[in-house]
């Protein structure tokens, strides 16, 4: 049994380190056959992953895009609230030729003096100041060209009937000499025959200014008045009002300035907007998908439990190896007390062949040791 004892523990640790060498290589095809799933499944992860940041990246471009339409809108309207733009305003007037002094009455203030407006009327607004001319479409007729200097008279009426301001202006018909007009007509025969031109001039008067306070103008009254020492009116073909107010300057410099109040109330309110939507309002702009892990799983997990599985192969060929250790150094101590037995009982030839005997084994034994661990 002494004998044979070298050769079983020869068996067992090659029957052992073939074992070993069997469960590396199972492990070793194990993994290159998980390998291209492995593979796949980090490849879908990443593409899926890459996708729900494109769907997110274009879902917040969309949200912060109706955001700025609503605060360029908004800071829109707000500055268009704040301005103020300048009243033109364009009429005919009709002189009542029944009176010796024919009069024409422009209406325009649609204001109260409580600050009410009257539907339908539209006034010059409060600070503005308004400037008010007439136009005159005369004839050239031979009455007009003796009557020469006429007065017009403009008056601006509060609503209680009262003058407020009243200007005069002194015209009459441009000079042309007989001679000219010959010529004119002549040249512009056919013109004149055809209705393309006429025998007209059209006199243009700047009556008077005034700021708009109160009490509020209401109605701007112009008076025909003949020369001194004559009683004869011009003929009129048309006869026009217009009204034109200037802003005071602060607000003439806002309005001269709208466009760029409009960017920066927008980028104010767009900004202001934001801020509400990421303090009160944050699924709205970033919406939280949530996942059951027990339906499905997350690639985090999957990836811990391969890395778990790893160590736990790595941790049981340690074991392994350990395992085969101990049981060398246990089968070595065996045969040490087996022969110091041996060498008690028998002769001094047989201790020594059996010596020779170890000698070789454990030689054996630890070859076979090294070629184990260098295959595990």
């Amino acid at each position: 049994m002494a004998l044979l004892s070298p050769f079983i523990a020869i068996f067992s640790i090659a029957s052992d380190s073939y074992h070993r060498a069997e469960e590396a290589v199972d492990a070793v095809e194990s993994v290159f056959l998980k390998a291209p799933s492995k593979v796949i499944h980090g490849t879908t992860t990443l593409l899926r992953k890459i996708g729900f940041g494109i769907v997110g990246a274009v879902y917040v471009c969309m949200v912060m895009i109706v955001v700025m339409l609503l605060a360029a809108m908004l800071g829109v309207g707000l500055v268009q609230l704040w301005i103020e733009e300048p009243v033109f305003m364009q009429e005919s007037l009709f002189f009542d030729y029944t009176d010796a002094n024919p009069k024409a009455v422009f209406t325009f203030g649609g204001f109260v003096d409580d600050g009410s407006i009257k539907k339908g009327l539209m006034g010059v607004p409060l600070g503005h100041t308004f400037h008010v001319s007439l136009a005159l479409l005369m004839p050239e007729s031979d009455h007009n060209m003796q009557i020469g200097m006429f007065q017009l008279t403009a008056e601006v009426l509060s609503a209680d009937g009262n003058v407020m301001a009243k200007s005069s202006q002194p015209c009459m018909l441009r000079f042309r000499s007989l001679p000219l007009r010959f010529l004119r007509t002549f040249l512009l025969g056919a013109p004149l025959l055809l209705g393309i031109s006429e025998e007209t001039q059209r006199i243009s008067i700047k009556m008077l200014q005034l700021k708009e306070r109160h009490p509020r103008s209401k109605v701007i009254r112009v008076t025909l008045i003949p020369r001194a020492g004559t009683v004869c009116l011009p003929q009129l073909y048309e006869a026009e009002i217009l009204l034109i107010s200037k802003l005071p300057w602060t607000k003439e410099v806002v309005r001269n300035w709208k466009w760029t109040f409009y960017v920066w109330a927008s980028i104010y309110i767009y900004i202001t907007m934001l801020i509400i939507i990421l303090s009160c309002c944050r699924p709205l702009l970033f919406p939280i998908t949530v996942v059951d892990p027990s339906h499905c799983p997350d690639s985090d997990e999957t990836e811990y439990t391969g890395e778990s599985k790893e160590a736990r192969a790595e941790g049981r060929d340690e074991k392994g190896i350990s395992e085969v250790l101990r049981r060398w150094q246990q089968r070595r101590r065996k045969r040490k007390a087996i022969i110091l037995h041996g060498e008690m009982v028998d002769s001094t030839e047989c201790s020594s062949a059996s010596i020779t005997r170890e000698d070789t084994s454990m030689a054996v034994d630890e070859q076979d040791i090294v070629d184990s661990e260098s295959v595990c």
